[in-house]
């Protein structure tokens, strides 16, 4: 089976149709949770995962986390993941769209200048303090209600109560997370980083992106190691490794099907390559990943 078979993309309208925002609790939507995580899936939309009590587990990107009572998760989009939360588990699933969270917005950038986002690509989980818990709840309780009225400006206040919600989550990361002020640095990553989500299999020089980002090879380099702590070359190479870990676990592929799709077209190269950046051969590591195979 083919890794796009197997690994479907779900869009924001497969959601709402109307209103590129939701927000459910675990017990509202448990079938619908089972159903949307029958198999690894990817989605176009960023899902913040609530557990407020009970617990299961998520596999993001071939990674297995642990949930428990009072963590919250982030899911962003062209991620690869499955769900699976025990029966008596209970919490909050938020699903919107970036487009969403930044509409109509010139003043406050949330996901850039807080770091919130960038923080979720370093550890995809946090756990709350008790009383930031219990202000969110009440932030959360707010969002159910103004979803489901049919008064005017709905859309800005939940817009609102979302901006909210995620500065408080925000607030439970350690470390040097406060507002940056480097606004052009980090407008300078983010694109990258879109650049490399699109041309990975293509390009993997960082001239390559220096040129169409228009800077040069040692500034973007510079940049990009100021702000993530690792040079530009590091995160070419670990989105090729990223996608061929994708269609070795969660997809039939052979080898050579897998080479070819990330534009290598020597397989002794494919196969050093792999074996250098997972530590395991192909065959190995298709073995490994059996213990997060998905549950039929």
């Amino acid at each position: 089976m083919k890794f796009t078979e197997y690994c479907p993309l779900l869009k924001i309208e497969d959601i709402d149709a109307n209103l590129p925002f939701q927000i459910q609790t675990f017990q509202q939507m448990r079938d619908a949770i089972v159903e949307h995580n029958a198999t690894p899936h990817k989605q176009n939309y960023i899902e913040i995962v609530w557990i407020t009590k009970g617990s299961g587990t998520l596999v993001l990107d071939l990674e297995m986390f642990t949930l428990q009572s009072n963590s919250v998760f982030c899911i962003t989009p062209g991620q690869l993941h499955q769900l699976r939360e025990d029966e008596d588990t209970e919490g909050y699933i938020l699903s919107f769209t970036e487009a969403f969270l930044h509409m109509g917005e010139q003043e406050f950038d949330l996901m850039y200048n807080s770091g919130l986002f960038q923080a979720f690509s370093r550890s995809a989980g946090i756990r709350l303090n008790s009383e930031v818990a219990r202000e969110m709840q009440e932030v959360a309780t707010k969002m159910l209600k103004e979803s489901n009225n049919i008064y005017l400006f709905k859309t800005e206040m939940l817009r609102r109560y979302l901006k909210i919600f995620l500065i408080y989550v925000t607030r439970q990361f350690q470390g040097p997370l406060q507002t940056v002020v480097q606004t052009r640095n980090l407008d300078l990553v983010e694109k990258f980083k879109s650049l490399v989500e699109v041309h990975f299999k293509t390009h993997r020089k960082v001239a390559d992106y220096a040129k169409l980002l228009a800077v040069t090879p040692n500034y973007l380099n510079e940049i990009i190691k100021k702000i993530t702590a690792y040079p530009a070359s590091y995160h070419i190479r670990q989105r090729i490794v990223l996608e061929a870990k994708r269609r070795v676990a969660y997809s039939d592929e052979c080898m050579k099907e897998v080479a070819w799709y990330l534009g290598f077209t020597d397989i002794a190269h494919f196969s050093k390559f792999f074996k250098n950046a997972t530590g395991a051969t192909f065959s190995d590591f298709r073995k490994e990943c059996l213990v997060i195979s998905p549950v039929h």
